[in-house]
């Protein structure tokens, strides 16, 4: 099998799968228990000034018969006492010297709070720091968690502090809550992070109660925008984490998070850049045994590619990632029924004809549609829809020229597709 050891900034572990910060984290126990189902690596549920935490503190929202697809949570950082945390850390790192024990960190914005915290976790045998940054609630509201991830100049300067006394790597976890994580992300590069960490939660509200009326989770009537996790914000972690790997100032590694379930998800989130994976959402859904599963997958693919590390795929994805007027415009595929495979659903018609392009006819005395290859753009979403893997494929007409907008509009003809022109397109260019 591929080798799946990791240096994470410094940080190694024997696998790149790492508990992320939140419930499953909170006690040496459950740290014990982790190593022992074989992950690689915990970031400890945030340490800081002890504080008292609500009683109902997750919703949850399902699609389709699939429970927990996001979670929202309105919990803060620990209640139990900073020396407790350290203590059991100290005793964890003894038994588990091969595994990576990362210490997660909140306190309020001096630099004396933040000196004094980084030397008492220094000399617990710690592997590293992660800074919260990204807490959306509770803890904003106190300026602190994403009140600091979303102001690049707070960003830099309290991980300046905390580099000032740390003698172990940094690493800061990034808000999502931001117009363009890249911002933040250079700034704590500037500030001497050591490495990355993303995405934290999403501000949310999951539902609302239309018995009640209240937002959910109920706290005696009344409730709070949350933090959202799960497998919902995979596709905005993946653009996060794509975007700093991609950029090309941003120079140091990063720890991705936000909905991985399975090796495939992990693989994703290397392929865009990532170093070590951070899961917590799919660990309270199914234990901490489902690691098995992440390492094997994740090692019979690579040896199915043919990497033999981790670091041979990790960026290949980002490195593939353009600003859309980069992307090739003479680049042409259109859609492709296979008959065979087709049940007759018509689902890619009813599509196509009121939400796209107009480009699959019916044809009479068959329940298979034809696809129009004059009319078909290559959106894609015939083949999303259908129920049936690879009965719609995508298919390259490459070798045809594209015409631009202006071209057809002056041609009085319709772009790829059968759309109206109408006088004074023109000026859409």
């Amino acid at each position: 099998m591929a080798d799946l050891s990791i240096n994470m900034a410094g940080i190694r572990s024997p696998n790149p799968f790492w508990l992320a910060s939140g419930p499953p984290t909170n006690t040496g126990y459950q740290a014990d228990r982790a190593f022992e189902a074989g992950w690689g690596g915990v970031v400890w549920k945030t340490i800081g000034d002890p504080i008292v935490n609500v009683n109902s503190r997750y919703g949850a929202l399902g699609y389709k018969g699939q429970r927990v697809m996001g979670l929202n949570n309105i919990e803060l950082i620990t209640d139990r006492p900073i020396e407790v945390n350290l203590k059991e850390i100290r005793e964890v790192k003894k038994r588990w010297p091969d595994r990576a024990v990362v210490a997660s960190l909140m306190v309020e914005s001096s630099r004396e709070k933040w000196h004094d915290i980084v030397k008492r976790v220094n000399d617990t045998g710690a592997d590293g720091i992660e800074l919260n940054f990204g807490c959306p609630h509770g803890m904003s509201e106190r300026g602190m968690g994403s009140a600091v991830g979303q102001v690049p100049e707070y960003t830099c300067q309290i991980t300046e502090w905390v580099k000032e006394a740390a003698r172990i790597p940094v690493l800061v976890k990034l808000t999502p809550n931001v117009a363009d994580v890249v911002y933040p992300g250079l700034a704590a590069q500037r500030g001497g992070a050591d490495g990355v960490a993303l995405i934290n939660t999403i501000n949310s509200v999951t539902g609302v109660n239309l018995d009640s009326l209240v937002p959910n989770p109920n706290v005696h009537g009344h409730s709070a925008h949350g933090g959202y996790c799960g497998p919902a914000v995979k596709p905005i972690a993946l653009n996060m984490v794509g975007s700093l790997a991609h950029h090309p100032e941003f120079k140091i590694p990063i720890s991705g998070i936000g909905g991985i379930e399975s090796w495939s998800d992990a693989a994703e989130f290397i392929a865009m850049g990532a170093t070590s994976v951070q899961v917590c959402t799919a660990a309270m859904k199914y234990g901490f045994r489902m690691v098995g599963d992440l390492i094997d997958g994740l090692g019979r693919w690579m040896d199915s590619k043919g990497f033999k590390t981790i670091a041979d795929f990790r960026g290949l994805a980002s490195n593939r990632m353009r600003d859309w007027g980069e992307l090739d415009l003479n680049y042409r595929i259109v859609a492709h029924i296979e008959p065979d495979r087709c049940i007759g659903c018509q689902l890619c018609y009813i599509a196509c004809e009121d939400a796209a392009h107009q480009s699959i006819r019916l044809v009479e005395g068959s329940r298979v549609p034809r696809i129009d290859e004059a009319t078909c753009v290559g959106c894609n979403l015939c083949s999303l829809v259908c129920p049936v893997p690879h009965c719609i494929n995508m298919q390259t007409r490459n070798g045809q020229p594209v015409k631009s907008f202006k071209e057809y509009v002056a041609a009085g003809e319709a772009p790829r597709g059968n759309y109206p022109l109408h006088e004074g397109d023109e000026a859409y260019l």
